[in-house]
């Protein structure tokens, strides 16, 4: 895609009888980022974990006589991170000829947050959706070779069939080991200073630009086997139900309970639906806010256009 930036006409706010409020019709929220640890790397922009995978073997003996030795087992995972970029320029003449309240620098600084939003939603689509939603970013949950398949331990089959209609729901466990993201240490988030640079146009013609660099090196990390369980197959026959819920529950070991679920709103939406047709008065149910205890976030970057598991 080619640099696509900011024009006078674009400049909307600056119409003299607008007031100063703004809000958005864009969906760009980034809640579940905002609710995940970040630790970081092991090794600059690769983050190397220790994955249990096997007890050693104990048990009781007789008196005066002795029992074998074990040890247990481990396996390494690596995660290589990614650039994540929002670096933003604008023309400088334009910026100039900004009337919003603190002129250019206000006009810099508002295309900025705009991008850094963006960003973040990026960034929450590319750890729920991994390489589907961009392969030039890290895996994300939806990659899990535990989680994306019916015969897998951490699924939970709703039953949908609608081809590219379905949607997800995942129930996860939040700490430092098993679900967050993983930067580039003491340089998480690396922001330049605002510089008059020449650019270029379609054209390979020469103008000057306010340019302002912004990335960092940014992966996610998901845990173990039992830190993850998703459900899916979820469609407009079969929703989200406490059912299911449970169901899903029941895949986490004892004393591994998960604390937090995300879903979208259309999920939120029959489930608590869901509750309504299922309760003594037949009353609404309240929003759904938590499942069994569990938190809820909703996020939009969970779609109702996955494909169905198989």
């Amino acid at each position: 895609m080619a640099n696509d930036f900011l024009t006078v006409a674009d400049m909307v706010a600056d119409a003299y009888d607008l007031s100063g409020q703004e809000t958005s019709e864009v969906r760009a929220a980034a809640p579940v980022i905002a609710s995940l640890p970040a630790i970081p790397a092991s090794n600059g922009i690769v983050h190397k974990q220790s994955v249990m995978t096997q007890l050693p073997v104990t048990g009781f003996r007789t008196e005066n006589a002795g029992r074998d030795f074990d040890h247990s087992v481990d396996r390494i995972d690596s995660i290589d991170l990614k650039i994540l970029d929002w670096s933003w320029a604008v023309d400088k003449a334009v910026a100039d000829s900004s009337r919003l309240a603190g002129g250019r620098e206000q006009y810099i600084a508002r295309e900025g947050l705009r991008h850094v939003q963006s960003a973040l939603f990026n960034l929450e689509n590319q750890w729920i959706n991994g390489t589907g939603f961009n392969a030039g970013g890290f895996a994300g949950l939806a990659d899990s070779a535990n989680l994306d398949g019916l015969s897998d331990e951490m699924v939970v089959d709703a039953g949908g069939s609608a081809v590219g209609a379905t949607s997800s729901v995942y129930m996860l466990r939040r700490n430092s080991a098993e679900c967050g993201l993983v930067f580039n240490g003491e340089q998480a988030v690396e922001l330049g200073e605002t510089v008059v640079q020449n650019f270029t146009d379609g054209s390979g013609k020469n103008y000057p630009a306010y340019y302002t660099s912004g990335c960092m090196w940014v992966g996610g990390f998901f845990g173990s086997l039992f830190s993850i369980v998703r459900i899916v197959n979820l469609d407009a026959s079969n929703g989200l139900t406490d059912d299911l819920i449970y169901q899903a529950l029941e895949r986490f070991p004892a004393g591994h309970a998960p604390d937090l679920c995300i879903m979208n709103r259309k999920s939120q939406f029959d489930l608590r639906a869901s509750r309504t047709a299922t309760n003594a008065t037949g009353a609404p149910a309240p929003l759904v806010d938590n499942v069994a205890g569990v938190p809820v976030i909703t996020t939009d970057a969970i779609t109702h256009t996955e494909a169905v598991k198989s």
